[in-house]
């Protein structure tokens, strides 16, 4: 592995060397993989186009975060910024400077890579349902078909440059050696396309979701105390971040492996919660919920209200405290995506007299 490690810091230093100044791209394109965008950006606008993809989007995002976690915990994986410091692979030669951003200091272990995986396993489904949307009949014609396979290559080319961007970003940033983003990706497409043959997932009831969230919970929980009573500790990867950290500022608990699992089981509750109300049956299931006038008010409502309400940090000063509410600010973001602002809009612009029973 270190001679793995010792060529990925080469390609590290040559990224920071010769692409400095594509340092606010690469930054861009490391935000457009972060996870959270999943909930707060493509979801909402996903699930009113089609409410099969956005419930997809939700299951493929919070089981391959959980994979994820899973795996990170397995296979031990360093991050760059840490392990140039402990290593004694360079003990005869100068120690390589690897240069930190405000991004760089993840806290938990470094392999598979979170963004990329997040990244690819999304951007999978939504590419996948695109093609799907824009598949031709058996009878088309010849320029139907030939305008179809134009439509596949620049929607698989634009899945490949962004997956491309954002793990060569978080190679960049020095978080991620390159074996660890691509065994991210790889990963990602491969739970998406488990999922593609799932159709289940799209008329679970409450029990299910609640049921899935215990278990995800349940193992994982179980997993880490297994290990700690053999002396294994699988938050091994904070201190070393806390202790290689050039800027302690950069250090953030939502990013530790517990946050990510908290906030995605929040993300399936709420949905879960949200897909079996009144208010979603009565507003997306209802006349309302097939207009179009209907879906562009909700996307906007719910863009413009996920903006307020990221605004709303949750305090850190105790890790019981901000799992729980980390748990309950992910369960409202599908909520209010789902129920709460479609059955406001389905008020306002539907029938008046018509309320919950």
């Amino acid at each position: 592995m270190d001679f793995i490690h010792s060529s990925g810091v080469q390609v590290i230093q040559h990224l920071q060397s010769n692409y400095k100044d594509y340092h606010d791209f690469l930054n861009f394109m490391s935000s457009v993989g972060d996870p959270r965008n999943i909930f707060s950006l493509y979801f909402p606008l996903w699930f009113q186009l089609s409410q099969i993809v956005g419930t997809k989007m939700i299951w493929v995002a919070v089981i391959g975060d959980w994979l994820n976690l899973i795996f990170k915990w397995i296979l031990f994986g360093h991050r760059p910024y840490w392990w140039v410091q402990e290593t004694h692979f360079y003990q005869n030669h100068s120690l390589p400077q690897l240069e930190q951003f405000h991004i760089t200091c993840e806290t938990g272990p470094g392999s598979p890579s979170g963004h990329a995986m997040g990244s690819s396993c999304v951007w999978y489904v939504m590419v996948t349902s695109a093609v799907n949307f824009t598949r031709p009949h058996s009878d088309t014609t010849y320029q139907e078909s030939q305008r179809f396979r134009l439509v596949w290559s620049f929607l698989w080319i634009a899945f490949w440059v962004i997956q491309i961007s954002v793990c060569v970003s978080r190679v960049f940033i020095a978080t991620h050696f390159p074996h660890q983003v691509v065994l991210g990706v790889l990963a990602g497409m491969l739970v998406a396309e488990a999922f593609e043959r799932i159709p289940s997932i799209h008329t679970a009831s409450f029990k299910v979701y609640l049921q899935t969230s215990l278990f995800l919970f349940s193992f994982a929980l179980s997993f880490y105390f297994l290990l700690k009573m053999i002396h294994i500790d699988l938050l091994w990867s904070i201190s070393k971040a806390k202790k290689w950290c050039i800027n302690p500022d950069w250090i953030h608990l939502d990013t530790t492996p517990f946050a990510g699992l908290v906030r995605n089981l929040g993300a399936l509750f709420g949905l879960g919660l949200a897909i079996n109300s009144q208010m979603f049956l009565k507003s997306c299931k209802g006349k309302n919920g097939y207009t179009t006038r209907f879906k562009l008010t909700c996307v906007a409502a719910t863009l413009t209200t996920l903006q307020l309400y990221d605004l709303i940090k949750v305090p850190t000063h105790t890790e019981v405290l901000f799992y729980t509410l980390s748990f309950c600010k992910s369960a409202v973001v599908p909520l209010s995506v789902v129920a709460l602002i479609p059955y406001c809009v389905h008020l306002l612009i539907g029938d008046p007299g018509k309320r919950l029973d």
